[in-house]
């Protein structure tokens, strides 16, 4: 019997830009419209220094271009609904090796095979489409690091076809990706309101109390602890924030805390950042637990062989 395909057939570009990601790129051209490079590359010359995508402006870019967007709080049932229709959903994944995240196309599934097809950049020779399959578990655990956030981004009368789940997430997700923006900019007051009023609108947008709890603990303030804790009461698997509370700790010397903060985030994803496991060391040294503190610069070299204090780490490990 012939398997069932769920599987979208996507354009092969490796355009990209601070202000033109390639994930709305790519869905863009999907949907037969271009999107102006040049445009966005005028766009980025506002954000120069930062080495990364702004989600934000891609998605306006479309907009203007006669695109809608929807950014939901979504779940896997729901995203393969939304490929079924037609529709390249983009879903927001932890970053590798390190902490930060990144936008990617899921391009399709398969129920037999228990997997998550995604877009890989670059075709082949032959110009074909390629894709990396995500066993299925895997896929959902790392995506609710995230809070389950999915982008869709088509023409009004295809989203306005389909009833989602979560439909009132996406004004306060909106005020998320916003805020994001505004403190690329260094503009943390506007920032911290845009997320103010995206707890208001949606009191259960756990990346909103994050990211709050983010700005709060680069300006040193106590506060960033209760929106840290709010975000894990939503969603407990938040790997970002169980390091933001450990840095934090960390910065006040309050060593314990952060060392069960940094473990925590660990067993949710012991993978996703070699750098953490430094800062672990480092906690276990001090109080005297130096075979555990060995163990953990072992893992920071595992997880990041490159690493420009190398020499200094493997010294440290062998005087532990």
């Amino acid at each position: 019997m012939e398997q069932e395909i769920h599987e979208l057939i996507l354009p092969i570009l490796d355009e990209e830009n601070t202000c033109l990601p390639l994930p709305i790129n790519v869905v863009s051209k999907y949907w037969n419209i271009e999107l102006s490079l040049a445009e966005a590359q005028e766009t980025a010359k506002k954000y120069s220094g930062f080495d990364g995508s702004i989600l934000i402006e891609g998605i306006e870019s479309a907009e203007r271009n006669g695109l809608s967007c929807k950014i939901l709080r979504s779940s896997l049932s729901e995203l393969k609904k939304i490929i079924d229709a037609g529709i390249p959903p983009i879903v927001i994944l932890p970053g590798i090796p390190e902490i930060t995240q990144h936008a990617s196309i899921i391009t399709g599934y398969n129920d037999e095979e228990k997997t998550i097809l995604h877009y890989i950049q670059k075709g082949n020779q032959k110009g074909e489409q390629q894709e990396g399959a995500i066993p299925q578990e895997i896929f959902e655990k790392e995506w609710n690091e995230e809070g389950q956030l999915l982008i869709v981004l088509a023409p009004s009368e295809i989203i306005s076809s389909i009833t989602f789940e979560n439909d009132s997430s996406d004004k306060s997700n909106r005020l998320c990706f916003n805020s994001e923006r505004s403190n690329i900019l260094n503009n943390s007051s506007e920032s911290i309101e845009y997320l103010q009023k995206a707890i208001q609108i949606d009191p259960n947008n756990s990346t909103a109390f994050h990211l709050l709890g983010s700005i709060m603990n680069s300006q040193n303030l106590s506060d960033c602890i209760k929106n840290y804790e709010q975000c894990l009461e939503i969603n407990n698997k938040s790997y970002l924030t169980f390091n933001g509370l450990g840095n934090f700790y960390l910065k006040t010397n309050e060593f314990e805390k952060a060392e069960n903060s940094y473990t925590k985030a660990i067993e949710i994803n012991p993978k996703r950042s070699a750098k953490i496991y430094k800062n672990r060391a480092f906690l276990r040294e001090k109080k005297n637990k130096n075979s555990d503190a060995k163990d953990d610069l072992k893992s920071y070299l595992k997880y990041f062989p490159q690493a420009s204090d190398r020499g200094i780490i493997e010294q440290a490990i062998r005087e532990l």
